[in-house]
């Protein structure tokens, strides 16, 4: 009896020491192309190999610690750099994080009615709960910051409208636009600018279900949000979306959007509820009217891209031709793991538009669909996206990652 207690206890010291040790993450790479992305370990297994402990910290092989973050999902995340088919080593162990630098949050902005914008380090958007406009919404970017903050309260500058309100009254229309263009959020002052149109269109990225003639079946604004992660490195919400009648069926529709640091691309979730039958899912981008024939699409290798110039109605006449100038060329992408989706360009007039580029998929009821969606601008120094072909080369290599992730093993 006594040799089974002290055996007993043995294991349990045994274990105890077991659980104060680091756990080892193997990051390994499938593909020939280097790679520096954010990867996923599982944070249950990894707190159960350190004794339930809820404060954790990430190191590289030298022992620093590097940014992490724990997510709504049960995942432990950070970044890691990984040579073509090659591995990195990593360690997760008890500590309390440093204050990370935030890189990817985002919030709901009653300073313009209910549109809700997230962003990262690399792009940000935004969807509307009002009015007709239902697609992605973006926003260009020329610097590591989070801008939002900063270009909503510039946007919205109450004293800075009176004052351009009151030159106009007083007939100075030139000033007043002087003092407009100042503050105003659709020109760049350095930093990006607001220059894409959505319109009643999948903007930059969205999703829909297809009538049986081919048609979007286009949803309405969003009607909830929830913010599962606000960042350092992840940024994730979900919408729900209002039920609408398709096919027959009372169809609610929700999408969890995540976005990481360092990224050009979101990773989105869709899901219908009260589906009885298998439908037809697409996702794709607007093709305006100023550029109807720079898109380019890759079925086998699972992404589509389009080169847009812009929109430069909401310029004063005076200033629209240098104003337009400064708006380049952005760039939008998707990204399908996906490998039974069929792309196309659909024709349809829709004034600012002639049509989308569109993936078609089959969704089953009770399933999810996963895809990416994301954008450039040629006026970012940090990118080089200075083409449609660069932005096409970026999709192909983003697309082989997408099909093929690093994998993250555990000892």
């Amino acid at each position: 009896m006594k040799k089974t207690i002290v055996l007993f206890l043995s294991l349990l010291m045994a274990a105890a020491v077991s659980a104060a040790e680091r756990v080892t993450l193997t990051v390994s790479n499938p593909t020939k192309a280097a790679r520096v992305e954010m990867v996923e370990a599982d944070l249950k297994k990894i707190q159960q190999k350190l004794g339930e402990t809820k404060n954790i910290i990430v190191t590289d092989a030298d022992g620093r610690e590097i940014p992490s973050q724990q997510t709504w999902d049960g995942k432990l995340i950070f970044q890691a750099g990984v040579a073509g088919k090659g591995k990195s080593v990593y360690h997760a162990k008890k500590g309390t994080p440093q204050a990370y630098e935030v890189k990817a949050k985002g919030r709901l902005f009653t300073e313009r009615q209910d549109e809700f914008g997230w962003e990262n380090d690399r792009v940000a958007y935004r969807v509307y709960g009002h009015g007709g406009a239902v697609g992605y919404d973006l926003f260009n970017k020329n610097t590591p910051q989070l801008m939002l903050d900063y270009w909503y309260a510039s946007e919205q500058n109450q004293e800075m409208r009176s004052v351009s309100k009151q030159l106009h009254e007083r007939g100075y229309h030139d000033l007043a636009d002087q003092v407009y263009n100042a503050f105003c959020y659709h020109i760049d002052h350095g930093k990006g600018m607001d220059c894409y149109t959505v319109g009643p269109t999948l903007g930059g990225g969205a999703n829909a279900l297809l009538n049986a003639d081919g048609s979007l079946f286009m949803p309405k604004c969003y009607k909830s949000f929830e913010i599962l992660d606000q960042g350092p490195l992840r940024f994730t919400v979900r919408f729900t979306y209002p039920t609408q009648e398709f096919e027959g069926q009372q169809v609610t529709e929700t999408r969890v959007i995540s976005l990481d640091a360092g990224s050009h691309f979101n990773r989105v979730s869709i899901t219908y509820q009260g589906l009885a039958k298998p439908v037809q899912m697409a996702a794709g981008t607007v093709v305006h009217k100023s550029n109807p024939t720079a898109y380019v699409l890759s079925q086998e290798s699972g992404y589509m891209g389009y080169e847009d110039l812009g929109d430069a109605s909401v310029y004063n006449a005076k200033y629209k031709e240098e104003l337009a100038r400064q708006m380049g060329k952005i760039y939008i992408g998707l990204l399908f793991p996906d490998r039974s989706i069929k792309v196309a360009y659909q024709q349809r007039e829709n004034g600012i538009a002639t049509g989308h580029i569109l993936a078609t998929t089959t969704l089953k009821p009770a399933t999810s669909y996963t895809y990416y969606f994301g954008s450039g601008w040629d006026k970012n120094s940090s990118t080089g996206f200075h083409s449609l072909t660069d932005w096409e080369a970026f999709l192909s290599d983003a697309a082989k990652a997408v099909r093929s992730p690093l994998k993250v093993t555990m000892d």
